[in-house]
């Protein structure tokens, strides 16, 4: 009978911790970076401003999510964030029935952009794509320009998500 006891304490114990063995409390960031400097980012859409709105986005949400300070003299940097929006689109998600008009539309924005580290002249990250999407409808006084403004925080939020560390 002890032995049965004994059996079942140990398989108890070894499916109790089979699921620890891969947590991990390390940092998702590298602690080797102090400090990045984002550039304005390029636009190539039609659309103006929308590369203001992405690079400020960026630059709050560096700040506020990872332990990495933004620096305003590219000199003083560890690491440089720079990057362009390839595409801005706009779909229609629904019809109303009867006139043919959007009831819901929806903005989608793309960006392609590089993180490289100034110390070592290595690219933490390079030619990386981020697409994000925000649905607007006209009948609820919603614009084009507040989809795409929305979207591009939703995009800067994609992209300091891509700067955390591989697992």
């Amino acid at each position: 009978m002890r032995v049965y006891a004994a059996i079942f304490a140990a398989t108890c114990a070894a499916v109790l911790f089979a699921g620890c063995s891969g947590y991990s409390n390390n940092s998702l960031y590298s602690q080797d970076i102090k400090s990045v400097y984002v550039e304005m980012f390029d636009n190539e859409t039609f659309r103006r401003d929308l590369e203001y709105d992405l690079t400020d986005a960026i630059a709050k949400r560096i700040e506020a999510e990872t332990p990495y300070k933004i620096v305003s003299d590219k000199s003083r940097a560890d690491t440089v964030l720079s990057g362009k929006i390839t595409a801005l689109d706009d779909s229609v998600l629904t019809i109303e029935r009867e006139t043919g008009r959007p009831l819901e539309e929806q903005a989608e924005v793309t960006a392609k952009f590089n993180w490289k580290n100034l110390k070592t002249g290595e690219y933490l990250l390079e030619n990386s794509t981020a697409t994000a999407s925000a649905s607007y409808s006209q009948f609820q006084q919603q614009s084009f320009d507040y989809a795409s403004k929305t979207a591009a925080n939703k995009l800067a939020e994609r992209i300091v998500e891509q700067m955390q560390m591989k697992w």
